[in-house]
């Protein structure tokens, strides 16, 4: 049970944040309480440096609701440059505590079991271990999957962990800067009675750039199965 106690917490967590936590991390939230956030910040920067990383991680590690509200809020807060570093920082460690608390409890096991198996699913497996640096930086260069299931799914396979951390770490850097950059400039937008607008990251030259990240990171993957 001791294996399976970090994967409990995460599913409690998420289901009880998603009925009781989804209107208290809102942009609603945010508007009403922001002139006392950059107060707190001009007194505290520590501690509020601190406290947000802190509640990031936890937005992240447990799913609760609200990581794009607390990533634009890192732009509010502390501009786009500190900002990143923040949302990167908190969003790294926050998935990496997911990734393992799932290989703790099932993923190791379930990972060696699936190497084992034969056919089909052999050899996705050994396709994702051989190129997994590739695989996990297009998984978070073009946001198509869910945080929580890029997050799971590497543990699932048998990814080592450093991989898992590094290709996070970098690879989620693109989005952070644009969810970052919204929020750098939210302030207006709340003064103009409006809420930000998060499909800007699908827009052609946002998502275009992004695309290119990812035909880059994957060109390794290409080359390695044109040799084989």
């Amino acid at each position: 049970m001791k294996k399976y106690l970090p994967i409990l917490v995460i599913v409690v967590a998420a289901v009880t944040g998603a009925v009781f936590l989804r209107d208290y991390i809102s942009f609603d939230v945010l508007r009403d309480n922001r002139q006392a956030l950059l107060d707190f910040r001009d007194s505290h920067f520590v501690w509020t440096a601190l406290g947000f990383v802190a509640g990031y991680f936890a937005i992240v590690a447990l799913s609760l609701p609200g990581a794009a509200v607390a990533s634009i809020t890192g732009g509010f807060l502390f501009g786009l440059g500190i900002g990143t570093v923040f949302n990167v920082l908190a969003a790294t460690l926050g998935a990496s505590a997911i990734f393992w608390a799932v290989q703790l409890g099932f993923g190791s096991k379930l990972a060696d079991q699936l190497s084992k198996s034969e056919g089909r699913v052999a050899q996705v497996m050994a396709g994702l271990r051989n190129n997994a640096v590739s695989v996990l930086l297009m998984l978070r260069l073009v946001p198509v999957v869910p945080f929580f299931v890029a997050n799971v799914l590497p543990a699932l396979v048998g990814i080592r962990f450093f991989q898992f951390f590094w290709t996070t770490a970098l690879g989620i850097v693109p989005g952070g800067l644009v969810f970052t950059w919204i929020g750098v400039g939210i302030g207006d937008v709340f003064d103009r009675g409006g809420t930000p607008d998060l499909s800007l990251i699908w827009s052609p030259h946002i998502l275009g750039p992004l695309l290119g990240l990812a035909a880059l990171a994957a060109l390794p993957m290409i080359f390695k199965n044109k040799e084989q």
